[in-house]
């Protein structure tokens, strides 16, 4: 295999394809080995030369890049697929996301930009084709590595906890489950906090029913009584289990029925996402147990990063693998001097995503109950991105879980 990362470009404007390849030339690691002008163009390249990565124009006339993006998602499954659209409005990442894309970029991208979306996607695409061989030396070398969209085990319990409150679970809980959902991979999102749980206020929704009235028949649950106890959420279809209505009432659930009630939720939604308190309780020791992945957040403050560091002492007394723990860095800020980076090698854990600060983006979006990645504006393309880079991590890691 070549060390180079292989590149088609698909865009309809001449001139905007020899642009980027001219751009592209100057790099030693990158070579473009084809170009198209349509998307069907793009789809048959793609399917004859098995690029590592496709730099995909979103507005063509005969397909839109999406619609092409989906396809050869379907074809080639480990080509990495980068879109380019001349607006940045995140509905069409939200779609270009769902649909396979690798990552999402503003046209005219800056040259770093592009480069290092180009290398990262890459860098994807090439252990992919490794696995692939090794699995498959005398087939396709496409085989076993579905697209986005079939990714994910079904029925993964994911967990979300930070052992320091106010550090934005709830925040990246909602906005993660959206990400997640759609129609082939349904998404249902549990509040876990069951004392003082946020996550129908985050989404703006009200609903008679929590928890509370399935906790009782845990043992004996049937998809009439989950569905008419959860509510949906009207801006993205993403079911809702709520948290009681008074904080005394918690007390009436238990962590084995908390751990059931998960369990015959991942019969019905591909992705169960858990929202949960920083107080290791009994449900939420339960949550984390029946898990398939943890996401651990941090911030850049030292009480947060200390918790971290006992929460990660006690990882192994209770009972997680460290290869089903996702350490994320939430709210971070370039200003500050502590770096992921430096974290993860303080506390002997890689934090494999980064969330970015940005107070105006986030405040707005949870005052009106409008998760930013539904309703992003100004400057919150990079934290709707981070969250959709976020999901694509949930849903490699819950591949290699399901290979271990």
């Amino acid at each position: 295999m070549s060390d180079k990362i292989s590149v088609i470009i698909v865009d309809d404007i001449a001139e905007t394809r020899e642009n980027i390849r001219k751009l592209l030339q100057f790099e030693s690691d990158i070579e473009v080995v084809g170009v198209a002008r349509t998307g069907r163009e793009g789809i048959d390249l793609a399917v004859e030369i098995s690029p590592d990565v496709i730099l995909m124009d979103i507005n063509m006339p005969d397909m839109d890049g999406i619609t092409a993006t989906e396809t050869i998602r379907k074809e080639v499954p480990f080509v990495q697929i980068v879109i380019l659209s001349v607006q940045g409005d995140p509905n069409y990442m939200r779609r270009a996301m769902l649909a396979g894309a690798r990552d999402f970029l503003t046209k005219p991208p800056m040259v770093d930009e592009l480069i290092s979306a180009i290398r990262r996607a890459g860098k994807m695409a090439q252990d992919e084709k490794q696995k692939s061989s090794a699995q498959f030396p005398s087939g396709d070398p496409g085989a076993g590595f579905p697209g986005r969209r079939s990714a994910a085990p079904k029925g993964a319990v994911i967990i979300l906890y930070s052992p320091k409150g106010g550090v934005g679970c709830t925040t990246i809980s909602t906005n993660l489950a959206i990400a997640l959902h759609n129609d082939e991979t349904p998404a249902v999102i549990v509040d876990g906090n069951l004392q003082f749980g946020d996550v129908a206020v985050m989404l703006n929704e009200r609903s008679r029913n929590s928890i509370i009235d399935l906790a009782p028949r845990a043992e004996e649950l049937d998809p009439d009584v989950v569905e008419n106890v959860l509510i949906t959420h009207g801006s993205s279809g993403v079911r809702i289990l709520t948290a009681p209505s008074r904080p005394e009432y918690a007390e009436n659930v238990s962590g084995e029925q908390f751990s059931l009630i998960l369990d015959y939720l991942r019969q019905l939604y591909s992705y169960v996402v858990v929202d949960t308190s920083s107080s290791l309780t009994d449900v939420v020791l339960s949550a984390i147990d029946t898990g398939d992945l943890v996401i651990l957040l941090v911030t850049q403050d030292i009480p947060s990063i200390n918790n971290a560091r006992q929460f990660l002492d006690l990882v192994d007394g209770l009972g997680i693998n460290r290869n089903n723990l996702v350490f994320i860095m939430n709210r971070y800020d370039k200003r500050i001097s502590i770096t992921p980076e430096k974290v993860g090698e303080n506390l002997h854990q890689e934090i494999l995503s980064v969330i970015p600060s940005d107070e105006r983006t986030v405040v707005p979006s949870v005052n009106r109950g409008i998760p930013f990645v539904l309703n992003s504006k100004g400057r919150s393309s990079q934290i709707t991105r981070s969250i959709f880079e976020l999901a694509e991590v949930v849903r490699q890691k819950l591949v290699s879980v399901e290979d271990d």
